[in-house]
Order: C-alpha cells, then structure tokens, then sequence
C-alpha cells in the first residue's frame, strides 16, 4: 500500500545541482550494452576524456566508442580503470556487479552513479537541455526520470537553437560593456536587448555577421534598443499549435496586438505583464481600422517596444499583413514573420481530408467567400471547374453565392464539399454534403464561429464518419 504524502514537506533538496568541469578529465562507464551506450551517448555532449569498460561490448557500443574517440577496455571491471576518473557510472544491468563497482570507486574517492538504482548514486543524471555553452539539467533525485525528461521536452522547446552561439557571442562583448556601458540600469538593459534584440534575431537567421553588427550598434546606443514588430501566426485556434518560435516571441513581448479571432488562451501564453491591445476586426465589429492599427504598431516600435503582432492562423494568408510590412518599411521598423498554421491545413485534418489527392487534384486555391460578390468571376474559379480543391474562408454568409457563381462557371452540383466551423477546437463542427446542399450553410445562424469551407473532388477523400450532412436540417424542415 503507498503511503499518503504528508500534508506540509519541507522543500530541501537531497541533493545539491552543480556543474562539475569535465573537461580533459577521465568519467568511467562500466557496462556492455543499451544502459552503457545511453550514458556514453550523455556524457559525449561533453568534453570529458570518456572511458568505456565493457568486458563483452555490444557491436553498437563498440561502434560508439570507434566513432568519438572513446577510450574502450574490453576485460573485466578492476578498480585500476579508475585512474585520473572525477566519475564513474556503473551499468552493468547486475545490481551486485554496481554495487561493487560503486564500493570501488568510494574507496578510491570517485563520485558514482548506478543506473537506475538510486539507492546506490552518490549523484543522479539530470536530463539535459543542451545549448552550449548553456546547459539545463533537469533533476527528479532519481524518483521521475520520465518526469525530468517531459519537462526537459518543454523547456527544449522554449529555448532558441541558436541560444549557445549568442551565449558564446555574448563572452567576446563582456569587456567593451563594462568599458563602455554604465552599471545597472543599463548596463542591465544592454544585455537584456543583447539577448532578445536584434543581435539573437541575426543569430536565429544564421546571419553572425549581422549579429555582430547589431551588438556594435547597441554598444554605440549604450544598451538603448529600437524597437521591432514581429507579425506572427497564432493558428487556427487551438494553442498547441502555434510554432515554438511563435510561443518564444510571446514571451519576449513587451505588447501584444491581438485580433479578435485569437483566443485567449494563445493571448496569455506572453509574459503577464506585456500589455495586450484587441485590435480585432470582425464582420460588424471593427473595433480598430487597419490604418489605426498600422499606426499603433510603428508608434509602439519607435518606443522601443517588442510588439508581437498576433493573427489568426497565418499572417501572410488573408491577414492583411501586407499593408502592415509595408506602413514599417516606410517607418523604417524592424519587423519579422512567423507564419502559422493557416484555418484551411486545420480544417482538413479535422476530416482527415487530402487537399491535394493523386490522379484527382494537383492543386490548391485559397480564397473568400467574398471574391465571388463580383460581377466577373475571379480568375481562379476555371482551376477549381479543371479540378483544384478550393477552401473558401469567411464563406458562410454568402455560401449561397458561392454555389451559385461555381454552378454558372460549370462546376458540377455533386462538388463534394466540407465545412468545418471553429477547426482544430474541441468545439468544432463539421458537416459535409454537396455543392448544391453549400445555400444550406448560409441558413445556420447557429454557427457564431469562423467557418472554412472545402470544395472539392478530392474531399470525397475524407472522413464523413463524425460530420452532419449539410442538408439535414432543411429536410427535416419540409417533413415536419
């Protein structure tokens, strides 16, 4: 029976994190196999002399040690291969063969590590976040190792790949901001900037040389930044799925200029204190002109803020994020693009719907419902008669539009068609039917949430077994 936790525990730590300098020194790993293997693999991030001691070693250890210049013993365990060794890891997989290898390496005063069995560490393996010269360890005391590497997963995903080149940057500017960047504030401020400004963004672009220009520049300003605006994708809706470089930047932000079909829950993934903006436009509630808003985001840049612009699936599709680039092109504000995964990719793999189908259809047009209120029909509508699978965003009020403008061009009634209201939620809905069933869609008032629409042959390819045919409603209506 397990015994309940205590109500109040006092919160010390058995065992004390540190670092221990490795390099050039010996670390002994005692075993054949997998364990073996898996602890060299660790301990090859480092810049430790390894040595393996494997009487019968696995081919794929061998190979491991060939491979990194691992020193490799083939005989059996004696406390001579103990030599010059700061560690040693005994994983043998046989708890008397560690227990002595560990009793070995006590006596000879050399920290040591039985895997898997805590009772005999002297230290515990912490899961590593390796960005180096940064390092996360991430340590249970033995008790969770899947634990510690479900948090060293989340962190991973937090931190930049390119955070180990900017920390070692970061060690050639030292001296000149202490030379020429005042203490506290500043200089505070200065490495703040360094680490988040547009020295990282060059970084993060592959661009040294651009990095290295943009901490002169900051070492010119004294630590005094310009602002940037990063236009960034939020998704379809469902938080999980905005990109790690999107959820980085929300953190970093010192305002959050949000549309109104973001969801909260993607809204306050930023910092808690970053001051967050509705800018949000949506049918009969605009509650900032696009004018407005391109002004706000070059004032609040020229402020020196770190503005992340936060829209609706992707940027660059239907978001008017080109007249945003170019209101900061003419400011001359630094700006970036994150894209997102825009509501048509979501909405297709809530029916598990291929956009694009071998031998159906090559090709994939993205439009609004409201390209087809005109009096020409748009140049696209020939590729969907000729076969492309067309999502129409923002379709729902004037579906019947839709259908009609697509019917007169030529494309057939029996059009498969797939509707997704509020995709990748928990909350979707999907219906399915026809291209002559799409007016239907124009009569649910009850859908409040942003609809996708996909016409298609290929949709005939999806998954109809949890969607609601589009004209159920209305038959029920004319036998009642």
């Amino acid at each position: 029976m397990v015994e309940e936790l205590p109500h109040t525990r006092e919160t010390r730590l058995s065992a004390f994190p540190v670092f221990m300098r490795v390099e050039g020194r010996t670390v002994v790993i005692v075993g054949d196999g997998e364990e073996a293997l898996a602890k060299a693999r660790l301990l090859g991030q480092s810049a430790a002399e390894i040595r393996i001691v494997a009487e019968a070693a696995e081919p794929a250890l061998a190979d491991w040690a060939n491979a990194n210049g691992a020193e490799l013993i083939q005989k059996a365990w004696a406390p001579a291969y103990l030599d010059n060794a700061v560690l040693v890891f005994a994983a043998t997989g046989d708890e008397q063969r560690d227990a002595a290898i560990v009793a070995d390496a006590r006596r000879a005063g050399v920290a040591a590590n039985a895997v898997d069995r805590p009772e005999l560490c002297d230290f515990y393996t912490p899961a590593l976040v390796n960005r180096a010269p940064v390092a996360v360890a991430i340590g249970t005391e033995g008790a969770g190792p899947v634990l510690a590497q479900m948090i060293r997963s989340r962190i991973d995903r937090m931190l930049s790949p390119s955070l180990g080149a900017l920390a070692s940057l970061a060690t050639l500017y030292r001296e000149a901001a202490e030379r020429h960047v005042p203490k506290g504030a500043p200089r505070r401020a200065f490495w703040k900037s360094f680490f988040t400004g547009a020295t990282a963004r060059a970084l993060d672009a592959g661009d040294e040389t651009g990095a290295h220009r943009a901490a002169q520049s900051l070492l010119q300003d004294r630590g005094q930044a310009s602002g940037h605006v990063a236009l960034v994708g939020a998704g379809p809706g469902s938080e999980d799925l905005i990109t790690l470089r999107a959820h980085r930047l929300l953190m970093e932000a010192d305002v959050i200029v949000h549309d109104a079909l973001v969801p909260e829950a993607i809204v306050a993934l930023g910092r808690r204190d970053a001051e967050r903006i509705a800018a949000g436009k949506r049918k009969g509630c605009h509650s900032k002109s696009q004018a407005e808003i391109n002004k706000l985001l070059v004032e609040l840049a020229k402020a020196g803020k770190r503005v992340v612009r936060l829209k609706s699936g992707d940027p660059l599709v239907f978001g008017r994020a080109g007249e945003e680039m170019a209101a900061m092109r003419a400011a001359n504000v630094s700006y970036e693009v994150v894209p997102g995964v825009t509501s048509a990719f979501a909405a297709a793999a809530d029916f598990e719907l291929p956009l694009t189908l071998r031998g159906v259809s090559s090709s994939l047009v993205f439009t609004t419902g409201h390209d087809l209120k005109g009096k020409s029909l748009p140049d696209w509508a020939r590729l969907a008669i000729d076969g492309a699978t067309v999502a129409v965003y923002m379709g729902r009020s004037n579906a019947a539009d839709v259908a009609g403008r697509l019917a007169d061009a030529g494309l057939s009634p029996d059009t498969s068609v797939a509707v997704v209201e509020n995709a990748s939620l928990g909350h979707r809905r999907l219906f399915h039917g026809r291209l002559v069933d799409l007016p239907a869609l124009q009569e649910r008032t009850d859908l409040a949430g942003p609809v996708m629409t996909i016409i298609g042959d290929a949709v005939a390819g999806a998954n109809f077994d949890r969607s609601e045919p589009l004209g159920a409603r209305i038959a029920a209506a004319a036998t009642a």
